[in-house]
């Protein structure tokens, strides 16, 4: 019984990283006003780009840095668009999905069924070894701490830090912001480019960690789920932590089952994740007061300077 908990607690804080480190990106995007639908196809781009990068190399921190490039160039991408041209940021963000899923099909046809490095696990002596905790807190890789310390500089970044209160001060009112001296779209840009950094991160955790393999379409809609939990934490750090946990978990468990045997479709159990980010998203969207209160007001809303 022990083994099987940390099994599942181990597998599920693997299943939330790409989960927490692509919702983490889209928060700070969020944050300043700007809605980035593109997620999925910037986590794709840096699945391929790491995983091709490795695989060419053999050095897996080129892979996750070749990863990070590839999604700042899509966001980059997506901001030219949405930001200077001000094209409808919804419509972009989808494209911008679109063309990342025929991009990583096109450059990864050569690369399926073919082996990378893969990110070796962190073992500590002593402190691994403990029963139950080191193998749960201990016996990970680096990008899942990596993850969990980007959402701690982000919490305290945005709750505690003159940056912080710029960023909140150009999502709440970039005609205020923009008087008082703030430069509206670079500071979206850079955030967008730190969005799609994260995206491009936890695509390169899903190629390099968790399925150390490329196969198309990989992400399975992971972006779109790290989409929802930010809308799910109302837009706070640490309810995100707890969102990426529990979608995590779900994940976690339609594998186990299916694993068990049990005599249920497989499809169902695939399907388990996403229609319990629809029936959260459905009850969340209930509370109209909690959503005003935490919501960016100019979440996507074009800016245009008034001389």
């Amino acid at each position: 019984m022990t083994a099987l908990l940390v099994a599942f607690l181990v597998s599920t804080i693997a299943a939330s990283t790409p989960l927490l480190l692509a919702a983490t990106g889209e928060l700070i995007v969020e944050k300043v006003g700007v809605l980035n639908l593109g997620v999925e196809g910037m986590m794709l781009a840096g699945a391929i780009a790491g995983f091709a990068t490795a695989n060419q190399t053999g050095i897996t921190s080129l892979g996750v840095l070749a990863a990070m490039v590839a999604g700042i160039a899509l966001s980059m991408l997506f901001a030219v668009v949405s930001l200077t041209l001000q094209a409808n940021q919804t419509a972009t963000g989808l494209a911008l999905t679109i063309f990342g899923r025929g991009f990583s099909a096109l450059v990864g046809a050569g690369y399926v069924g073919i082996p990378a490095p893969t990110l070796p696990k962190i073992h500590l002596p002593v402190l691994s070894d403990i029963p139950v905790l080191g193998p749960v807190i201990f016996g990970h890789d680096i990008l899942v701490y990596l993850a969990l310390a980007i959402l701690a500089a982000v919490a305290w970044c945005i709750r505690s830090t003159h940056l912080g209160l710029i960023l909140r001060a150009v999502g709440d009112s970039h005609d205020a912001a923009h008087a008082l001296g703030y430069a509206v779209i670079p500071i979206r840009y850079a955030a967008v480019a730190f969005g799609g950094a994260l995206a491009g991160l936890a695509g390169a955790y899903m190629s390099l960690a968790y399925t150390p393999l490329w196969a198309q379409d990989m992400t399975a809609g992971r972006g779109w789920v790290a989409v929802a939990l930010v809308t799910f934490s109302a837009w706070r750090p640490f309810w995100l932590l707890i969102g990426a946990w529990f979608f995590g978990a779900l994940m976690y468990l339609s594998l186990y089952v299916q694993a068990l045997g049990v005599a249920v479709p497989s499809a169902l159990l695939s399907a388990v994740p996403y229609i319990g980010t629809v029936v959260v998203l459905v009850l969340i969207s209930r509370d109209a007061r909690r959503i005003r209160l935490h919501r960016p007001a100019m979440l996507g809303r074009p800016f245009q300077a008034r001389v």
